[in-house]
Formats: structure tokens, sequence, C-alpha cells
């Protein structure tokens, strides 16, 4: 919705020290957290009107930002669970 942070430090604060370790420990966490923030900035300027496409464009990226940050939970909650990065 417009007006809304969907930064992850934002949807996950509890989790806001270990996004920042996996980040630097583990490439595929990185490549991930990238992916859903550059998705995140594309959908922000939709919502902005400073970008205009489909529709149907608009949903399929918010629905992969949204699988992102199912992904990007999991990871979390795993290592939070096994209480180690690797």
């Amino acid at each position: 919705m417009l007006g809304e942070n969907h930064d992850l430090f934002h949807e996950f604060p509890e989790y806001k020290d270990r996004i920042a370790e996996l980040k630097a420990a583990d490439p595929q966490f990185t490549g991930l957290y990238d992916e859903y923030h550059s998705i995140n900035d594309e959908v922000e300027r939709i919502e902005l009107q400073i970008e205009t496409p489909s529709d149907a464009y608009t949903e399929d990226l918010k629905k992969r930002r949204l699988h992102l940050k199912d992904e990007i939970y999991a990871i979390l909650r795993k290592v939070a669970r096994n209480g180690a990065l690797a």
C-alpha cells in the first residue's frame, strides 16, 4: 500500500541484527536481499506514480516481492532456530 515501508528491516525488526549478519556472511541471502529491495524500490516508484506500468506487471512484482519475503523469512527463522549462520 502507498506509504507503507516494506524494507526488510521494517518488515522483520526482530531479525535486524540477523539480517545484517547474513548479508555479510551469506552470498545467497545477499542475493535474495538485493533482489527483494530492487523489486520493492520499483513497486514504490509505481505507487508514487513515478513509473506507470500495467496493473498485471505491478501485481506480478508484488507477488515476486512476497515470495522473496517468504524465502527470506524462512532463512531467518532457520538460522535463529539453529543459532548459527551456516
